[in-house]
């Protein structure tokens, strides 16, 4: 019998008891977890080891795929350290030379390039695997002097024009994919040359600061009690016009100290055996540390940290403002509610403050789409392999459909094939999930954030006095610190923060690491593993959960107190009452929609009987789709193959009618005005062979939904009552039409390999 210590759930505290734990168990255990513990410290000795190394190599960007380099900002007339890289496939992975380019910028967020693409399960792998070339936007560890955001925006849309003159073969503009802080850039850059752009994927991008709640998004209050901008002026300056990127990667971690301090550290002792690579793959780039300017790094903060500019339509390029409404490509953003750094409101928030009203966006001809997650992490939106095989692998197969969908703002939901019941006609979509694209209102968007947005506008109250203390920062103190700093004493400097210490202390140049590595050794070579149900293992696990649980509650209250600090010198009785907050953007974008809305309507209304056959039939199947809410994948593939009517029912509509092109058109239309529009059909189609023609068209389309197994859908019903048909006519008609309609199956896609059967890249 021994006597062991155990952690109380439901007290916290160390109590005693007794458990029967025989001697071989005891024995088992420990011998597991001194050899667990010398495997757990040689890995973090190679993580050292890699560090250094990838020091010395000059930090290349971490890609697993080779590549060669196409552009450099450094030989543009004004310099930076952006790069443009052609990233080559493996054998496996042919490319399609029709297929268009795709172009992947990563994050300049305090680490170096690369995740995006440094595992097969990427975004980049995903990509090649469908056959598109694939373009990586990297950049090197040192900032150019005087570099300034403009300048890598400006670098950036000549990589673009570079790609698409590499590719004139494919009359398709490239797919842009920004991840985290590169999706606001690509954003931004889109507003401004928005002929450059196919569709925009943003992935985990933060556009809307100010948006979140005290639950979802911590991090937007550290505004307030840094005291605004003047911090990260005040360590550039010290830097000597330049900013270490490990500041915000310690921001980052200590969002989340369990993890950091516990739980990444705990699940690679407790499983070595199986983590160890994991772990050193990821800590190669999390390790890396990446510079920027003063003047980027300020830029960064005031207008978007702080001052929340770009979502507002006020950040100022060469003097002009930012206006995202002036993006012309589908928009794509991929949010999760895993993610602490970019919670769904913060990552589309922007899409009220821009429009105002969904209608506005289907009037203007935009498309946005949105992506929602469960439960993914932040960084694994990016490198999650789930991820990359199910939602990154359908976006990917699904631009065709995303670039030609109707206007309007959709939510996109997939839904897995395999148990599906009535699931018909799905050799006509690709992969494991079918996919479909359901019409949202800004009230969807607003409902994501159960405690509303009014504490939005203590922030602008945040930015004024972070405004003024930047002011004055600049004004009294810079001279000074300027006067003083060395670009050598701030890199000496710089070495000593703890997250380069702990890598470059802890590496072979250790005293102990010969003996580390020799113990670890003996321990691969006789390695004792405990029984899963070992007593004492079970104990161990109990106990890392409630170190676990103890660090998330430590957050908690930490965020507890950061919120109610901020509320408190911010609020109204607080700087609110001598700053006080702006009108709220949602507001002004409302009622700037309204009057344009009112304008546009007009001029749709004096026209709306205007058009004959084919208009006539994108508004009945608009019109359905909005009835069923959604318009699926494979509806939009059969819709396409209306061009394949025979003559006898297409009543004056061309064999080279663009239905895609009436779709976009009619959809306008029917936004603003749903009612007339359908009221206009009379007009539309003067004759009743060309009314059932036309709602036998729309009912076959139709009914390739899985609940509509006849034709007699609600939207096909009433029209056929307002329009005066022989329902049994149309209702035949329509079902020949199913019948006969080619449907043809997407071309099969090659088989994914295992990651074990691929060829890897140098």
């Amino acid at each position: 019998m021994t006597v062991i210590d155990r952690i109380d759930p439901q007290a916290g505290q160390l109590s005693r008891s007794v458990t029967a734990v025989s001697l071989n168990e005891a024995r088992g255990y420990f011998a597991d977890a001194g050899q667990r513990s010398f495997l757990f410290l040689e890995t973090l000795l190679k993580r050292g080891n890699n560090y250094r190394q990838h020091l010395d190599d000059g930090t290349p960007p971490l890609l697993k795929f080779e590549h060669e380099l196409v552009m450099d900002g450094r030989d543009m007339p004004e310099r930076c350290n952006y790069a443009l890289l052609r990233l080559i496939p493996p054998a496996t992975m042919p490319v399609n030379l029709q297929a268009r380019p795709v172009i992947v910028v990563d994050p300049r967020a305090g680490h170096g390039p690369g995740i995006g693409g440094f595992k097969f399960d990427s975004e980049v792998g995903v990509a090649m695997h469908a056959g598109h070339t694939v373009y990586f936007v990297t950049f090197r560890p040192e900032p150019e002097d005087n570099q300034t955001l403009f300048t890598v925006m400006q670098a950036e849309a000549r990589f673009v024009e570079a790609v698409i003159a590499r590719h004139p073969e494919s009359r398709a503009k490239p797919v842009v994919i920004g991840n985290c802080q590169a999706g606001w850039a690509m954003m931004a850059l889109n507003a401004l040359r928005p002929e450059l752009f196919g569709p925009l994927m943003i992935m985990g991008a933060p556009v809307s600061y100010w948006a979140g709640s005290s639950k979802l998004n911590p991090m937007r209050y550290a505004g307030a009690s840094l005291g605004g901008s003047w911090l990260a002026s005040l360590s550039a300056d010290m830097g000597a016009d330049r900013f270490d990127g490990v500041h915000l990667v310690e921001n980052f971690e200590k969002l989340n100290p369990a993890n950091t301090w516990w739980n990444k550290y705990y699940k690679l002792w407790s499983a070595v055996d199986t983590e160890s690579e994991r772990f050193l793959e990821f800590e190669r780039w999390w390790g890396g540390y990446f510079r920027m300017t003063g003047s980027e790094i300020e830029s960064i903060v005031e207008n978007l940290f702080v001052g929340n500019r770009l979502a507002r339509g006020t950040m100022m390029v060469n003097g002009s403002a930012i206006d995202l409404r002036k993006i012309t490509a589908p928009i794509v953003v991929f949010a999760s509610w895993g993610d602490n750094i970019t919670p769904p409101p913060q990552a589309l928030n922007w899409i009220i403050d821009t429009w105002g009203d969904e209608r506005a966006i289907a009037a203007a001809g935009r498309t946005i789409i949105y992506v929602l997650h469960e439960s993914v992490g932040h960084l694994g939106i990016f490198v999650g392999a789930d991820v990359a095989r199910k939602e990154h692998d359908q976006l990917v197969t699904s631009l065709d459909v995303i670039e030609n969908l109707p206007p309007g703002l959709y939510e996109m939901k997939l839904q897995a094939k395999a148990g599906m019941e009535h699931l018909r006609w799905e050799q006509i979509e690709p992969g494991d999930y079918t996919v479909h694209y359901e019409h949202r209102t800004m009230s969807d968007i607003l409902a994501l954030n159960p405690e509303g947005r009014e504490e939005e506008a203590m922030f602008s109250t945040i930015s004024k006095v972070s405004e003024l203390n930047a002011n004055i920062y600049k004004t009294c103190l810079r001279p000074w610190v300027k006067l003083f700093a060395t670009r050598e004493t701030a890199d000496a400097l710089g070495q000593f923060n703890s997250l380069r210490l702990q890598r470059q202390l802890f590496s072979d140049s250790f005293a102990l690491a010969p003996l580390i590595h020799e113990q670890a050794s003996l321990a691969r070579s006789n390695r004792v593993l405990a029984a899963e149900d070992n007593p004492l293992l079970q104990m161990e696990k109990k106990v890392a959960s409630q170190i676990s649980d103890s660090l998330d509650r430590f957050r908690d209250q930490r965020d507890a107190w950061s919120v109610a600090w901020t509320r408190q010198m911010f609020g109204p009785t607080g700087w609110g009452a001598w700053f006080k907050p702006d009108p709220t953007d949602a507001a002004i974008a409302h009622e700037r929609s309204q009057r344009e809305l009112q304008t546009v309507r007009e001029v749709v209304l004096s026209g709306i009987a205007e058009g004959g056959f084919a208009e006539a039939v994108c508004r009945i199947v608009l019109a359905g789709m909005a009835s069923i809410g959604a318009f699926e994948r494979r509806s939009f593939r059969l819709a396409r193959l209306l061009t394949e009517l025979p003559n006898a029912l297409r009543h004056g509509a061309s064999e080279q009618t663009d239905w895609v092109k009436l779709l976009k058109e009619q959809a306008r239309i029917t936004a603003l005005a749903p009612v007339e529009a359908l009221n206009a059909l009379e007009h539309m189609l003067p004759s009743t062979a060309s009314r059932e023609s036309a709602l036998a068209i729309s009912a076959a389309v139709m009914m390739i939904e899985p609940t509509l197994m006849h034709p007699r859908s609600e939207i096909i019903e009433y029209l056929i009552d307002t329009l005066a048909v022989d329902a049994e006519h149309v209702i035949v008609l329509a079902l020949r039409l199913t019948q006969s309609l080619e449907i043809r199956p997407v071309a099969a896609r090659r088989p994914r390999k295992s990651a074990g059967t691929r060829r890897k890249a140098r």
